[in-house]
C-alpha cells in the first residue's frame, strides 16, 4: 500500500513548488517581453505559499489572519489601482518598508516566545533573530525615508549631521555590542528594543544622508536589506519558502545595485557617504564646446526637423513621468513610423527614480519592445542619428560626465545624445537636475530648447507634424 502523504510533507511539496514558480517568474522579469507573465507567475507561487502556510498545524486561529489579509488585501488592490505610474517609485519603497518592518517585528516576537523557556537559545536562532530584527529595522527607517524623498515630503537633499561618519560607526558599533551581548547567551528584550531603536535611527541617517539622484540605487539597496531580513526570518520560523524567496530578493537586490553603482560609475561605499542631490548649482567649467547661450524655437520649427528626418531617438527621464505624457509620445513616434522615420527609444539605466522606470512607463503606453534600446545597444547609434528628442531627462545626457572632469557626475556613463546632428530638448526649464549642475548639453550649438510642460509640447509637436 502506498504511504498517505503527511501534512508536513504536502506543504514541502507545496513550498517547493513556489521556489520554482519564484524563479521562473524572476527570469522571465529580465526582458520586458515577459516581464508581465513572469510578474503574474511569481504571484501564483505565492498564493500557494499563503495557502500552504495556513495549512500547518501551528496555525490554530484564523481570525487575526483574516483581518491581517483583508487590510492588506485592499490596501494592495487600491494601491494597484490608483497609485499613478509616476508614483510607484514611491510605492516601491512604502511596500519594502513593510517587508523590512514585518521581519523585524516578526523576530522580535520570538524572542519573546522563546526567552524565558527551559535552556537557552540556540546559537542559530539568536544569530537570526538579531540580524532579521536589525536589518529588518534598517530597511524600515531607510524605506520611509526614502518614500518621503520621492513624495517631496521631506527635502530631497543630502541631509548630514556634523560628523557624520563618526556618528554612523557609533551607531553601527553600538548595534554590534549589543546583538554580542544577546548572542553569548544574556537575555534581554529591553536590550533587543534597544538595538532596533538604534537601527531604526541608522536607518533614518544614512537615507537622509542620501540625495535625489541616487534614489534608484537606494531603493535596490534597501530591497536588498529587506529580502535578506526575510531570508534570516526563515531560518528562525523553519520556514524553507521564507528563505528561498528572501534569498531570491537579497540576491537580486544585491546585483541590481551593483548594476546600478556601474552605471553612475560610483561605489557602494560613494554612494552612501558622499551622496550628491540638488543642492544648488553648479556653474559650468570653461572648455571646449561650451558656450553661453541657449537657443530655444516653436513647436511648429521643430516639427519640420522631425517630419524630415530619417533617424529620431526619443531620450525620456523623469519629467516625462511627472507629465504623464508617455502615451503621447508613443502617439507622436507612431506618426512619425506612418511618415518613413526610423524611431527608437533609448533608456539609460537610472533615468527616472526607479530602475526600470521608463521601460515600465513605456510600456504601458504600448510601445513595441523592439523600439526600446538600452544604453550599450544605443550609443553607437547617435553619430548616424539625424535628431535625438530628449524630454525630461537631464543628468543622464550631461556631456559633463564626459568632459569636465571636476563635475561630480564625472565618469558616469551617459546616453551619448551631442553626437546626434541635432538636439532637442523639452524641458521646463533651465532648472538644474537632481545632480544639481548645469548641464552643457543645452549650450551645444546642436541643441535646441523647447519649454514648457512635456505633455502639452508634445501634443504641440504632434499637431504640428500632422500639419508638415
Amino acid at each position: 500500500m502506498p504511504q498517505e502523504m503527511s501534512r508536513a510533507d504536502a506543504i514541502g511539496a507545496a513550498y517547493l513548488i513556489c521556489a520554482s514558480l519564484f524563479i521562473i517568474g524572476l527570469k522571465r522579469l529580465s526582458s520586458p517581453a515577459t516581464a508581465r507573465s513572469g510578474n503574474q507567475i511569481a504571484a501564483v507561487g505565492m498564493a500557494i505559499a499563503i495557502a500552504a502556510t495556513l495549512f500547518d498545524e501551528q496555525v490554530v486561529t484564523f481570525e487575526w489572519i483574516i483581518l491581517g489579509s483583508l487590510v492588506g488585501g485592499i490596501g494592495g488592490a487600491i494601491g494597484a489601482q490608483r497609485v499613478k505610474m509616476t508614483a510607484m517609485p514611491q510605492m516601491v519603497a512604502l511596500f519594502n518598508g513593510f517587508g523590512g518592518g514585518a521581519a523585524a517585528l516578526i523576530a522580535f516576537a520570538d524572542y519573546h516566545d522563546t526567552v524565558g523557556a527551559p535552556g537557552h537559545i540556540e546559537t542559530k536562532i539568536i544569530i537570526s533573530i538579531l540580524f532579521s530584527a536589525v536589518v529588518g529595522s534598517v530597511s524600515f527607517a531607510g524605506s520611509m525615508i526614502a518614500f518621503g524623498k520621492l513624495q517631496d515630503i521631506v527635502t530631497g537633499n543630502p541631509v548630514t549631521v556634523p560628523g557624520q561618519r563618526v556618528v554612523t560607526a557609533t551607531l553601527f558599533a553600538a548595534i554590534l555590542a549589543g546583538c554580542a551581548f544577546l548572542a553569548t547567551g544574556h537575555e534581554s528584550q529591553a536590550l533587543l528594543v534597544a538595538i532596533c531603536v538604534v537601527a531604526l535611527i541608522l536607518g533614518v541617517q544614512m537615507v537622509m544622508a542620501i540625495g535625489g539622484a541616487d534614489m534608484p540605487v537606494v531603493i535596490s539597496l534597501l530591497n536588498a536589506f529587506t529580502g535578506l531580513a526575510t531570508a534570516s526570518t526563515g531560518f528562525v520560523l523553519s520556514n524553507n519558502v521564507l528563505i528561498i524567496a528572501g534569498t531570491l530578493v537579497g540576491a537580486s537586490g544585491s546585483l541590481l545595485t551593483q548594476m546600478m553603482g556601474k552605471a553612475m560609475n560610483r561605489s557602494l561605499a560613494n554612494m552612501v557617504f558622499g551622496a550628491f542631490g540638488t543642492s544648488g548649482s553648479v556653474a559650468l567649467a570653461e572648455g571646449p564646446g561650451v558656450a553661453g547661450t541657449v537657443r530655444s524655437a516653436s513647436a511648429d520649427d521643430i516639427a519640420i526637423m522631425l517630419a524630415y528626418a530619417r533617424r529620431v531617438v526619443i531620450v525620456p527621464g523623469y519629467g516625462l513621468a511627472v507629465a504623464q505624457a508617455q502615451h503621447n509620445v508613443r502617439e507622436l513616434g507612431d506618426l512619425l513610423e506612418g511618415r518613413g522615420v526610423d524611431v527608437r527609444y533609448a533608456i539609460h539605466p537610472v533615468a527616472g527614480r526607479m530602475p526600470g522606470h521608463m521601460n515600465v512607463l513605456l510600456a504601458e503606453a504600448d510601445v513595441p519592445y523592439t523600439q526600446l534600446y538600452e544604453m550599450d545597444d544605443i550609443n553607437g547609434e547617435f553619430p548616424r542619428t539625424d535628431v535625438s528628442l530628449v524630454i525630461g531627462a537631464n543628468d543622464v545626457v550631461n556631456p559633463a560626465a564626459k568632459n569636465t572632469p571636476g563635475s561630480p557626475i564625472y565618469g558616469m556613463p551617459i546616453l551619448n545624445v551631442d553626437e546626434s546632428s541635432a538636439i532637442v530638448v523639452l524641458k521646463r526649464s533651465m532648472n538644474t537636475g537632481f545632480a544639481g549642475i548645469e548641464n552643457e548639453l543645452f549650450y551645444d550649438p546642436k541643441t535646441t530648447m523647447l519649454f514648457g510642460d512635456a505633455k502639452d509640447s508634445v501634443i504641440g509637436l504632434t499637431s504640428a507634424v500632422k500639419a508638415v
